[in-house]
């Protein structure tokens, strides 16, 4: 399996956490995955009126710039 299939079938295994998982732990995980998916950060932060959305941007804000060893 390759590199791409990996990540694929890992993201899919993440949409069906058990309902124990932290949302912070949900968290570090949408982060991860929006950085593989789409890159840097590239939207405006959510206002306080959208804290679930917020916490979303903040997470992906976290690892902006992260690059895997084969970049």
């Amino acid at each position: 399996m390759g590199l791409v299939e990996d990540f694929q079938e890992h993201a899919n295994k993440a949409k069906t956490l058990p309902p124990s998982t932290k949302d912070a732990d949900k968290l570090i995980l949408y982060g991860l995955y929006k950085q593989a998916m789409v890159g840097n950060v590239n939207t405006d932060r959510p206002g306080m009126l959208s804290p679930t959305d917020r916490a979303k941007w903040d997470a992906w804000k976290a690892v902006e710039d992260q690059r895997t060893s084969n970049d």
